[in-house]
């Protein structure tokens, strides 16, 4: 199933959720923005937000600093 995440085309193998796919990519459990279709997601929201094919799906990580 192909996707557009970060501006780029990426694969997935089966269908997954947001939650499953921040797992995937490492980012499970870090300061995340999540837009999908360009619509914000809630962070609650990411267990049950189903990424499907076509989908265009934007992760901002957060970053504290000074």
């Amino acid at each position: 199933m192909d996707i557009i995440l970060n501006g780029q085309a990426h694969q997935l193998t089966a269908p997954t959720t947001l939650t499953e796919l921040l797992v995937s990519l490492s980012l499970d459990g870090k300061p995340v923005v999540a837009e999908l279709n360009r619509e914000a997601v809630l962070p609650r929201l990411f267990p049950e937000t189903p990424i499907n094919a076509g989908d265009r799906l934007e992760i901002i990580t957060l970053a504290a600093g000074g």
